[in-house]
C-alpha cells in the first residue's frame, strides 16, 4: 500500500503528529512532525509506504523505533538509527511493524549558523545525522516522553544557534527571508537580478549563497516552491484554483510544470492521481 502526499490527505493528516516551529524559527523550518502509526499494523500486517513529491530543505529523521527503509529518487537504504535527506527528489519511505518516526522539515538548517556546512554536498541519498546534530541532543530528544517534548527540546536548540549568529551569517539570513517572503507572496518569478539588487550583493554572490544553504540554484528552489503549492491548492480545491496566481503565463505552461512534478517513476501509483489533470480546463486570456 502506498499514499501519496497531496492525494491521500487522511492519512497524513490523521496518522501523523505536526506542529509549527515558534515565530523566531519560521524563516528556517516549516514544521515538526511525528509518525502515530500504532492502529495502522493491523490493517497493513505487511507494512507501507508514504510517498512524497520534491520540495525544498532538508528533513532530520530521529528513528524511536524499529529500522525503515528510505529511498530518496533512484537511492533506497535501510535505516536503523537517524538521518537527514535532501527533498528536492522525490521520496519514499518504506515503514514496517514497530517504526516510529521524529522528523523535522526545514527550509534551511540552523546547523549552518555552527558548522562549515555546504549543503550542495548532500543531494543524493540519506545521510547520519550525527554528521549535523550532537549525540547527546539526539539522545535526550529520544529519552522525552512526547511529541510536545520533543519539539521544545529541539526548538530551544535551534533558537540559541539564532541567537548566537543574530550577525554572524548575512548569507543565510538573505536566502531564508528571500525563501519565507517570495513564498508567503507567490513571487516564485522575480529574478536572480532583482533579489540580489535588493540586498546590495552581486546575483553571482547571491547565487552562491543558495548553492550552499539549500544545496540548489534560487530558480531551481522558487520553482520546487511554486509548483508545491499550486498542486496543493489544486488538490484541495480544484473549482477556485487559478494558475495566473502563481505566475505561470498561460494553461499549457502549467500543464507542462505540474505533469513534469507528478510524473516520478518512484511514485509507482501516480497513473490514477493524474485524473486531476483532467480537472483543469484552459481559459481565454
Amino acid at each position: 500500500m502506498q499514499h501519496v502526499e497531496f492525494f491521500d490527505t487522511d492519512h497524513f493528516e490523521k496518522n501523523y503528529h505536526r506542529v509549527n516551529p515558534p515565530a523566531a524559527l519560521a524563516h528556517f523550518i516549516d514544521f515538526f512532525w511525528e509518525t502515530k502509526f500504532e492502529q495502522l499494523w493491523e490493517k497493513y500486517p505487511n507494512g507501507f509506504s508514504d510517498a512524497l513529491f520534491p520540495n525544498i530543505g532538508y528533513t532530520y529523521l530521529i528513528n524511536l523505533g524499529t529500522s525503515f527503509t528510505m529511498q530518496v529518487g533512484e537511492i533506497s537504504t535501510l535505516m536503523k538509527s537517524d538521518g537527514f535527506l535532501p527533498r528536492h527528489l522525490p521520496i519514499e519511505c518504506h515503514h514496517q511493524a514497530g517504526n516510529i518516526l521524529f522528523g523535522i522539515k526545514f527550509r534551511i538548517s540552523p546547523v549552518i549558523f555552527e558548522k562549515k556546512i555546504n549543503f550542495a554536498e548532500y543531494r543524493s541519498g540519506i545521510y547520519p545525522l550525527s554528521y549535523l546534530l550532537d549525540k547527546k541532543i539526539i539522545d535526550r530528544v529520544k529519552a522525552a516522553t512526547g511529541f510536545e517534548k520533543r519539539v521544545d527540546i529541539l526548538s530551544t536548540h535551534f533558537m540559541m544557534l539564532l541567537e548566537k549568529s543574530a550577525v554572524e551569517n548575512k548569507a543565510v539570513h538573505i536566502v531564508s527571508e528571500i525563501l519565507y517572503d517570495c513564498s508567503n507572496n507567490n513571487q516564485f518569478n522575480i529574478s536572480i537580478e532583482k533579489l540580489a539588487d535588493q540586498y546590495k550583493i552581486t546575483s553571482r554572490t547571491l547565487q552562491r549563497y543558495f548553492e550552499r544553504a539549500t544545496s540548489l540554484s534560487s530558480k531551481k528552489t522558487l520553482q520546487i516552491l511554486r509548483i508545491r503549492k499550486a498542486v496543493a491548492e489544486l488538490a484541495k480545491d480544484p473549482a477556485d484554483f487559478h494558475y495566473k496566481n502563481y505566475g505561470y503565463y498561460d494553461y499549457s505552461h502549467f500543464y507542462k510544470h505540474l505533469k513534469k512534478f507528478l510524473l516520478k517513476s518512484t511514485l509507482n501509483h501516480l497513473k490514477p492521481h493524474l485524473a486531476l489533470l483532467s480537472k483543469l480546463h484552459p481559459e481565454n486570456d
